[in-house]
């Protein structure tokens, strides 16, 4: 399989491309490899990249100040992932990229999705899909955050993604759901008895 064929498989189900635009797209990609435990974006740098995710995983998190990590998303194949906000605006990121496993990207700079909305207008639907997305799915996890129990936090998240807490360590998980890892072993374990 080609790097960017799963972008395109991506990307088409939302747009159709001519191959002339296929072409032009791919040229703009910058691929980029991530070993485990290496960083995309550190709290304080700049943005500068939309990342595709080809393979691996990497999750996007805060530390706040007594050291706890806050884990506000994970990203894996098929998924996009950057601190938007960083990347449209040019500001400084209030959050840290890593890689939770060994991960290849496909990148585009703020300046080359530029160069594609004036020549691939088309584009400018494809992201305005993606950034809608994006917001509706911060959106619902912040409602969670407020409102739903630890239990039912968990059980979205399984549901969400099926097969993540195989490839993730609990700590993490516990980290993305507000709970600490023994509390997640105690709901595991009571969700199991049932």
């Amino acid at each position: 399989m080609r790097n960017d064929e799963l972008l395109l498989q991506h990307i088409a189900r939302h747009i159709h491309l001519e191959q002339e635009e296929v072409d032009f797209f791919s040229s703009l990609l910058h691929f980029k490899t991530l070993p485990k435990k290496a960083f995309l974006l550190r709290q304080g740098d700049i943005c500068k990249t939309e990342n595709f995710i080809i393979r691996g995983c990497v999750r996007m998190y805060t530390i706040d100040d007594t050291g706890f990590v806050h884990i506000v998303m994970f990203g894996v194949e098929g998924w996009w992932v950057s601190d938007l906000f960083s990347f449209l605006t040019g500001s400084y990121s209030d959050y840290y990229i890593d890689a939770l496993e060994d991960t290849e990207l496909l990148q585009l700079s703020r300046e080359q999705l530029e160069q594609l909305y004036e020549r691939v207008p088309k584009f400018e639907r494809f992201f305005r899909i993606l950034f809608q997305n994006a917001f509706i799915a911060q959106q619902n996890r912040i409602n969670q955050s407020l409102s739903f129990t630890a239990e039912q936090r968990y059980l979205d998240f399984l549901k969400k993604y099926p097969q993540l807490e195989q490839r993730i360590p609990q700590k993490q998980v516990a980290a993305f759901l507000g709970m600490s890892p023994v509390f997640l072993s105690m709901l595991r374990k009571r969700l199991s008895q049932r």
